[in-house]
C-alpha cells in the first residue's frame, strides 16, 4: 500500500487490500507500468520454488554465483539486485549469463516471459519478443536474414477471418522484405497498396509525442532530433530499419482483427518507422528500445496516436 501511495500520490489510508488499482485508484496504463518498475525494486525479482531448487543444485564457479546473488527465502526466493538495481545476471553486454551458461529452460517465470508479447487471433495465439528489452532488440534488429515465423502447434484449421488477415499481412511483408528496392520505396510501396497516402510533419509529431506520458526524460531529449534537419541514413542501416518494420507490422497489425482499423494501423507502422529513421544517429537498437517503452507498453500513448493518424487519414 505505501509503494502504491507513493507512486499514484494519494494518501495511505484512501488504500485498502480491495481497492482497484484502475477503477477505485484512477491509475492508467503508464501508472500500472511504473508501479511494476517500483514493485520490483522493492520486492526484487521473485524466483519460483522448482527453479529456486534447481539453481541451489548447480555446481561449479557459476553455481556459486548462483547462490551468493539469490536469496533463498522461506517463503520465495530472489535475486539480490545490484545497487543500481540491475539483475546480478546480466552481464556488461545486457545480456544474461544464467542462458548464456545454462540455456533459456533454466529461467525462473518471470524472467522466461519477459520481454515476450502476444497477439490473439481467432484460433491462434502469435507470440514475439518486444523491443523494450535492449538485448533483445539488438537480436532483432541486427538479424541478417529476412525475418521468418515458426508454428509451434497446427491443429490444422484456420478461421476464414484469420486466413484473409494473415494473407494480406503476409502480402505486406513480402513488399517490406523487398530488397531489391531501397527501404523508403518499399514503404510507399507498402502504403501505396493499402490505400493510404499522408506526409509526414515531423514538428507536428514532435510536439504532439512530447505532450503523451513518459517514463523516461531521454525520449523527450532524443524527439528534438525531429526538429533538426534531416540527416542521411547510411545504407548499413537498411536491413536493421527492414526487421524494424516487420517487427511493427507483426506486432500491431494484428489489433486490427478486434477494432477494424486496418488502414491506421498500417499507418501507424510506416509513420513510427518514418520517426525513427529521422530520429537514428548511429543508435537503432537504443532507440527502438526507447520507443518501445514509451509508446508499446502504455495504452494511452498508443490509443492517443491511432486516433491522431485516424483523423489525419
Amino acid at each position: 500500500i505505501e509503494i502504491i501511495a507513493e507512486q499514484l500520490g494519494r494518501e495511505q489510508d484512501t488504500i485498502t487490500s480491495e481497492s482497484d488499482i484502475a477503477n477505485d485508484l484512477g491509475a492508467d496504463s503508464l501508472d500500472v507500468a511504473e508501479l511494476m518498475i517500483a514493485f520490483e525494486e522493492s520486492f526484487e525479482i521473485d524466483i519460483d520454488e522448482e527453479t529456486a531448487e534447481y539453481s541451489r543444485n548447480i555446481p561449479g564457479e557459476f553455481g556459486k554465483k548462483l547462490c551468493k546473488n539469490i536469496d533463498f527465502g522461506e517463503e520465495c526466493s530472489s535475486f539480490v539486485l545490484k545497487e543500481d538495481e540491475r539483475c546480478p545476471f546480466l552481464n556488461e553486454t545486457g545480456l544474461c549469463e544464467i542462458i548464456i551458461n545454462l540455456g533459456e529452460k533454466s529461467l525462473c517465470q518471470v524472467c522466461d516471459d519477459h520481454p515476450r508479447f502476444r497477439n490473439f487471433l481467432s484460433d491462434r495465439t502469435e507470440m514475439g519478443l518486444g523491443l523494450c528489452c535492449e538485448a533483445a532488440a539488438e537480436l532483432i534488429l541486427r538479424q541478417q536474414e529476412p525475418v521468418g515465423f515458426l508454428t509451434l502447434e497446427d491443429d490444422g484449421g484456420t478461421e476464414e477471418s484469420d486466413a484473409a488477415f494473415l494473407a494480406f499481412r503476409d502480402k505486406l511483408f513480402a513488399i517490406v522484405q523487398d530488397r531489391s528496392l531501397p527501404m523508403v520505396q518499399r514503404v510507399e510501396n507498402m502504403l501505396h497498396a493499402c490505400g493510404i497516402s499522408f506526409t509526414v510533419d515531423y514538428a507536428h509529431w514532435a510536439a504532439f509525442l512530447l505532450e503523451l506520458e513518459r517514463l523516461d526524460d531521454t525520449w523527450a531529449q532524443v524527439l528534438q532530433r525531429l526538429h533538426e534537419p534531416e540527416q542521411p541514413v547510411s545504407p548499413r542501416w537498411e536491413i536493421p530499419l527492414e526487421q524494424l518494420m516487420v517487427y511493427l507490422l507483426f506486432r500491431h497489425l494484428a489489433g486490427a482483427l478486434e477494432d477494424g482499423d486496418v488502414q491506421g494501423r498500417v499507418a501507424y507502422c510506416a509513420l513510427m518507422w518514418q520517426l525513427l529513421r529521422r530520429m537514428l544517429r548511429n543508435d537503432l537498437p537504443a532507440l527502438a528500445r526507447l520507443y518501445s517503452s514509451e509508446i508499446e507498453y502504455s495504452d494511452e500513448n498508443l490509443d492517443a496516436l491511432l486516433e491522431e493518424i485516424d483523423l489525419l487519414l
